[in-house]
């Protein structure tokens, strides 16, 4: 019975478990459709992460921040097409620059109310930004007042440069203690990896690399490097601190010997030679004795003194340690540490947030 029972119902048992079947591979395929998605963001989000920054630099930024002592920043061959690329963007801006004459800019001066006394006494700079020295530099006979026309030209530069740094600081931290980060953040710091020629997107070598120059060394390097503005390289190339370049765009030093191939860099505006001059004491390896003092000082929440500083400079001229007794003589002779704590007026919003 049992048997011709079985064969009775064989059709429907058959029926039964091919629906069966199908209910189960059906509702498999949904499953596997539904996860992998997931199981792809998942993924993706694991692989961001381990890109996003190298674990061992944000240990080591944190302990930065927690007071404790770190190892040192990279030390790599830089792109200087990717460190200077930004820089080399103001020489794609069309020329419009109009050279005021050294009259016009001392009665801008004047009716602006900007003068070196005033700045020192209440600590503020107005955001007068030239682009061009006066042609007359050279000829102002009064050693006195060609100074002070030149730090009046070259301060609010300065200022401006390390007020961007301050930002980019500020916002580097900032990130530092999220525990994620935006695609936006991701790209600036990508961005801020390849300008500062940090390779492995080490964070801690970005911290080192980008941090500000004493107001009172940029302005002794400047008057140092151009006669107080009086050189042919910064009348002719807009160059305030005589970086040199081995390509075709430049001014070749009149004197050079002729089987010397370097050029000194020329700029479109002043403030271009600026950056470049930052960029270049926080990148290059010769500058990074001068850079791990000055990260020594800032670990130690101390204030960045450019007379301590300026020993670190050695390799930036020919005459090596008689060059930063110079630079420390033309320091205390203007008493140019006056400007180090000055603040440039805000001309925007962002700006305000960090005077």
């Amino acid at each position: 019975m049992k048997k011709n029972f079985y064969f009775k119902f064989k059709g429907f048992n058959n029926s039964f478990k091919s629906l069966y079947y199908t209910f189960s591979f059906g509702l498999i395929l949904i499953l596997i459709f539904f996860v992998t998605p997931k199981l792809v963001v998942l993924k993706d989000n694991l692989v961001i992460k381990s890109v996003e920054v190298k674990n061992q630099s944000k240990n080591d930024l944190e302990k930065v921040l927690s007071g404790k002592k770190i190892s040192e920043e990279q030390n790599e061959e830089l792109d200087n097409l990717q460190v200077f690329e930004d820089i080399f963007q103001y020489e794609e801006i069309p020329t419009s620059s109009v050279r005021l004459t050294a009259s016009t800019i001392k009665q801008l001066f004047k009716d602006t109310k900007y003068s070196l006394k005033n700045v020192r006494k209440s600590k503020i700079v107005k955001p007068v930004n030239l682009e061009l020295l006066p042609n007359e530099m050279k000829m102002i006979e009064s050693t006195k007042e060609r100074k002070k026309l030149f730090i009046q030209i070259v301060l609010p530069l300065i200022l401006e440069e390390n007020n961007q740094i301050k930002l980019d600081r500020k916002k580097l931290f900032a990130i530092l203690n999220r525990s994620n980060n935006s695609n936006s953040e991701k790209k600036w710091l990508n961005m801020k990896f390849k300008q500062y020629g940090v390779k492995n997107k080490d964070l801690l070598t970005l911290k080192i690399r980008m941090d500000e120059i004493p107001v009172s060394l940029a302005i002794a390097q400047a008057a140092k490097e151009t006669g107080w503005g009086t050189s042919r390289f910064a009348l002719e190339g807009n160059a305030l601190f005589g970086q040199w370049t081995f390509s075709g765009n430049g001014l070749k030093p009149l004197d050079a010997d002729s089987d010397k191939s370097h050029k000194v860099m020329k700029f479109q505006v002043l403030q271009a030679s600026v950056r470049a001059y930052f960029r270049n004491l926080n990148t290059h390896s010769s500058y990074r004795d001068f850079r791990k003092i000055r990260a020594s000082a800032r670990d130690n929440n101390e204030k960045l003194d450019s007379l301590i500083l300026a020993d670190f400079l050695d390799a930036y001229a020919a005459t090596g340690l008689e060059y930063t007794k110079i630079l420390k003589k033309i320091i205390n002779q203007n008493a140019l540490q006056d400007f180090d704590d000055v603040k440039l007026l805000p001309n925007s919003e962002l700006l305000k947030k960090i005077i």
